[in-house]
């Protein structure tokens, strides 16, 4: 693909730039991890310990797999947190007029297709403006982020909307053959995501506008039409996580989630996300994601502070920009042998 082969020098003294071993570069830091918080922590590897995991992990990895796209076409999606929010008013705002936590199941579905009604219009805007506008994703995304902000806190006046029904627990909060739902839901939708990016027209195109916008067009593709798509997509898998949200917490509010964004970028860039478009895949992000979860969880049980976590999320962010260099990689080639 014309991505890969556009961005492969940069990583030339890596023998991990293949997919096998981007892979395994990122399961060798799991597995590290795994067995230092084991030791640190008898509860790590307990069960209570995995399946809070299980449901805490889903809710951020849908908000990344939102940032992906995005950012392999070359852009960026700054209000995937208040776009999930938005959505979750709309659901919220359904099942309220059908009677709270007496509404039936048909509210709750309603309220779903009108959440992801919203969440396609927001991506949809963004992409229109950043494909046929010209304008830069970064402030386009960015003034969505603001517009959705503001217009949540005038819908709900700084408040939240809670009180829905126990039906909606199974979403956030039930298992299946003791697999927490929600995994279960991300797994579906990561798998989907990977067979759109890697398999499908519309994929091959996103990576071809993300590598070279011009030669994109040039080649024929619908770049315009590219761009719109991938951020409507974007949307709707906000809408789905703060669908989520509102099942996990019983409650709706514009703040929710707000520290999730930066992580989201993180676990990309942790991923392999190259951040200036046209390369990038699912699975590397999905063990990012799980690397960031029980570095989180870990820092937990042994009694750090939470701000510590965050502090670490930073470290990891400036670690992977370090080596993901290209004089790094030039030194590392040289140490090696192999760079000429």
């Amino acid at each position: 693909m014309m991505s890969e082969t556009k961005r492969q020098p940069a990583f030339k003294g890596l023998k991990a730039t293949g997919p096998m071993g981007e892979n395994l570069s990122l399961l060798a830091m799991l597995a590290l991890l795994v067995v230092v918080f084991s030791i640190a922590s008898p509860r790590f590897l307990t069960g209570a310990n995995l399946g809070s995991m299980g449901f805490q992990m889903p809710l951020l990895g849908l908000l990344t797999l939102a940032m992906l796209a995005p950012i392999v076409s070359g852009g960026l999606n700054l209000a995937i947190v208040y776009t999930a929010n938005i959505s979750g008013l709309a659901l919220a705002w359904t099942i309220m007029q059908f009677g709270g936590a007496e509404a039936g199941i048909g509210a709750f579905v309603l309220g779903c297709v009108l959440a992801l009604f919203v969440g396609a219009i927001a991506g949809a805007a963004m992409g229109a403006v950043v494909a046929y506008v010209g304008a830069h994703p970064i402030l386009v995304s960015l003034a969505m982020m603001i517009f959705l902000r503001g217009l949540g806190e005038f819908l709900t006046r700084g408040g939240d909307i809670s009180g829905f029904p126990d039906y909606m627990r199974v979403l956030g909060h039930g298992s299946l053959w003791s697999v927490p739902v929600p995994l279960i839901l991300f797994a579906v939708i990561a798998f989907g995501w990977h067979v759109l990016l890697r398999r499908t027209p519309h994929g091959f195109s996103v990576y071809m506008t993300g590598s070279n916008l011009k030669a994109a067009e040039y080649a024929g593709l619908n770049a315009k039409r590219t761009l719109v798509l991938i951020y409507t997509l974007s949307g709707v898998l906000c809408a789905i996580a703060g669908i989520l949200m509102a099942a996990r917490f019983n409650s709706v509010r514009v703040g929710h989630g707000e520290a999730m964004l930066l992580i989201t970028v993180l676990a990309c860039f942790l991923g392999g996300i190259d951040p200036f478009g046209g390369h990038g895949r699912v699975m590397p992000v999905i063990i990012a994601l799980v690397i960031l979860q029980v570095l989180s969880s870990g820092l937990n049980l042994v009694g750090a502070n939470q701000h510590l976590a965050t502090a670490v999320w930073g470290l990891f962010l400036i670690g992977v920009m370090v080596l993901r260099s290209g004089q790094i990689q030039r030194y590392i080639g040289l140490i090696s042998g192999k760079d000429k």
